[in-house]
């Protein structure tokens, strides 16, 4: 395909268009990491974070369509979303304290935001390659045009979070439905009881939202209650 072809382009406007609408999740999970960093750590775990998620993306596209045959992957991947989900729920309440942490908690932050994106990425990777058509270069620069796009949402996501605090439980929430979701469609279940019903799959990411929260909710009260006053 030609650099200077309209097929080539048409082909990289495809992959930003894919990569935009795919990382609405993704922006969640960014900016639900930073909120409780310093105003000028945020934005540095905002950038390094998506950054490093871009490029993590770009290797995971390339080894995604095999990857996602790998019996139990998704599995393992839900039960790290719920894990995730449940533990930015805690963070909600310790505001500062975490920030408080500086480059330490920048840095908690950062792996949070790779964490996530790894295991959300491994569905989303595949439209972007297919857009890609087996093209290195497109792929590497769709992702990379992509990142102030996801910079952007993520900067806008975190000041909306500010003001509406009970967007963080929809995030986490999120996560948990994302969780279902990946448990029911990976291959070891699959192959063991067929492609499950759409609508049995959307019950089990309800179900992963529910626990996310519930969870997240009981041990947030728990650990109010230890506090010292």
């Amino acid at each position: 395909m030609e650099f200077t072809s309209a097929a080539f382009w048409a082909a990289l406007g495809s992959i930003i268009l894919a990569n935009i609408l795919l990382s609405g999740d993704n922006a969640v999970v960014i900016a639900m990491a930073a909120r409780t960093l310093p105003a000028h750590q945020q934005k540095r775990a905002i950038f390094y974070g998506s950054a490093a998620a871009i490029v993590m993306r770009i290797v995971l596209t390339l080894i995604a369509v095999e990857m996602l045959k790998w019996p139990f992957l998704k599995i393992v991947g839900g039960l790290l979303l719920v894990y995730i989900g449940v533990t930015l729920l805690l963070e909600e309440d310790e505001g500062g304290d975490i920030g408080a942490k500086a480059d330490g908690g920048l840095m908690v932050a950062i792996r949070t935001i790779l964490i996530a994106d790894l295991v959300m990425s491994l569905d989303n990777v595949l439209a972007v390659a297919a857009a890609a058509k087996g093209n290195t270069l497109l792929l590497v620069l769709g992702l990379g045009i992509s990142i102030p796009l996801i910079i952007f949402g993520s900067t806008l996501l975190l000041k909306v979070m500010e003001r509406f605090p009970v967007i963080i439980t929809l995030g986490a929430a999120l996560l948990g439905f994302l969780a279902g979701e990946m448990v029911l469609t990976d291959p070891a279940v699959t192959t063991r009881f067929g492609l499950q019903s759409h609508t049995l799959v959307n019950t089990a990411g309800a179900l992963g939202a529910v626990l996310v929260v519930v969870v997240g909710k009981y041990l947030q009260r728990r650990q109010a209650a230890v506090q010292p006053a």
